[in-house]
């Protein structure tokens, strides 16, 4: 399937985005926290969601590159939403994930007119040093420029033990590529997650949500879940789906997810 894959300036910034299919409504997809862009997984992405490619249009969007020394998960969502007004995008489908969520929630709850539905995976209304410290250990790797010490406890925590041990090689080649440019990006990217609050405007969602966490989190656990689900409870459209044993990464790891997510986006 074709795809294209290109950068939006604007604002004194830039930042790069995958899109392929060819459907009316607009799915964008927020991935979280990575040391290295996702675009260059273009082909992957595109057969992970060829399901979504014929009702949606899908852009994958990366953080800015051009990161100021204090970024906070409210100011990355802030210059998403320009670069989605510069793409004259509207009434999106949102999917975001673990701090791509943080950004989606953000985003639901300062610009509804934007946001037509809402994916919510593996992510946490609020951030105490708690729920941080999995993502301190990371910020320590990185600092150390330990690349592989820093991908292994990220792939570690994020994919469940079955999944880590059969490409533990793969992760290894793949640390030995990350740049000293890409770990001052990551560190920047990480520290703008700690003390993160959309608490205080939870009930400004309105659209549908659908909210998915899984039992075996080992990066935020599962209260930041259930947690959620219960802020969200006056959301007469919200749908929650609860998983066990794929972790952190079960948008990846859990065979039926796309399929959920799919038809949630497409019920009327």
């Amino acid at each position: 399937m074709e795809f294209l894959t290109d950068k939006v300036y604007t604002d004194g910034f830039s930042m790069t985005y995958l899109r392929f299919g060819h459907g009316k409504t607009p799915l964008v997809i927020l991935p979280g926290l990575s040391v290295q862009s996702m675009i260059p997984l273009a082909p992957v992405l595109v057969r992970q969601y060829k399901i979504f490619t014929e009702d949606f249009t899908v852009y994958v969007f990366d953080r800015r590159l051009e990161v100021p020394l204090n970024y906070p998960i409210r100011e990355m969502a802030f210059d998403t939403v320009k670069v989605l007004q510069q793409l004259k995008l509207k009434d999106i489908s949102l999917f975001g994930t673990s701090q791509g969520g943080m950004i989606a929630m953000v985003i639901a709850q300062e610009y509804p007119e934007l946001v037509k539905r809402l994916v919510l995976c593996s992510t946490a209304m609020r951030i105490d040093e708690e729920r941080f410290s999995v993502i301190a250990d990371w910020i320590a790797f990185a600092q150390k420029k330990d690349r592989e010490g820093l991908y292994l406890s990220i792939f570690g925590k994020v994919f469940p033990p079955y999944y880590f041990e059969q490409n533990k090689s793969v992760f290894f080649q793949m640390a030995k590529t990350v740049t000293e440019e890409e770990l001052e990006h990551f560190i920047v990217l990480a520290e703008g997650i700690r003390n993160f609050t959309a608490e205080d405007k939870i009930s400004c969602i309105n659209c549908p949500v659908l909210l998915v966490g899984d039992e075996k989190d080992d990066v935020f656990g599962m209260q930041p879940t259930t947690e959620l689900a219960k802020a969200l409870c006056f959301n007469p459209h919200l749908e929650t789906e609860l998983y066990d044993g794929y972790g952190h990464a079960l948008y990846d790891t859990a065979p039926n997810f796309k399929n959920r997510m799919y038809r949630f986006l497409t019920q009327c």
